[in-house]
């Protein structure tokens, strides 16, 4: 099951949960705000939450971060390069806010790998590393299901601004040319800020990405 929950505190996101039907066991991603709206969330659809996973360290997906990895004592994964943004409120851009944020407990993980359910360890995501956004962006990508979580990688007919810290359009361009726009046509794209598009739906209108 794929739920979305919008969470705001200063910026709408959308915060999903990917989690196996059979055994109620999933992930959290993107948790921008609102732990409570989310913890709320998990126990009504009677949910248990292995991990956080995050598609880039931005403060409007990493706000929610540090109460709940404290209720639901679990991991917390991000790209190799997550430790830029989660130590770095300049970099997470949340210095620009009243709540500055550092996140700690933080395990960085390498192109390709892969996040199963301890439950249930045929229920994986992969990591695939898109930097451009930010310089530590990755979406996660099921198969099996049909979906990727892109993050600000990619929205429903734009794509993620790349004038912040670790921003490189060309590089973000490349990374959808090569590691979203080759997903399967109808594999679900779920970003952090607009609603679900396809691969081949962007492919339609890829004029952005000449």
């Amino acid at each position: 099951m794929i739920l979305q929950a919008t969470v705001t505190k200063y910026i709408p996101t959308n915060a999903y949960i990917y989690a196996d039907n059979e055994t109620k066991h999933g992930f959290l991603i993107d948790p921008g705000a609102q732990a409570g709206k989310l913890l709320e969330l998990i126990r009504e659809k009677d949910l248990t939450i292995e991990a956080i996973l995050l598609t880039h360290g931005h403060f409007d997906h990493i706000g929610a971060v540090n109460e709940l990895q404290a209720v639901l004592q679990i991991p917390v994964y991000m790209g190799e390069k997550g430790m830029l943004y989660a130590e770095n409120p300049v970099w997470n851009l949340s210095s620009q806010t009243e709540d500055p944020i550092v996140l700690k407990d933080v395990t960085y993980l390498a192109d390709h790998a892969v996040i199963a359910l301890k439950e249930k360890p045929s229920f994986q995501l992969e990591l695939l590393d898109l930097p451009g956004h930010t310089a530590d962006g990755v979406i996660y990508y099921t198969k099996e299901d049909g979906a990727a979580f892109v993050g600000d990688s990619i929205f429903q007919g734009s794509y993620g601004r790349t004038d912040m810290y670790g921003g490189d359009e060309e590089a973000l361009l490349r990374g959808i040319r090569e590691r979203i726009l080759t997903l399967p046509d109808d594999t679900l794209l779920l970003s952090g800020h607009s609603a679900p598009t396809t691969p081949a739906e962007e492919r339609g209108r890829s004029w952005y990405l000449v």
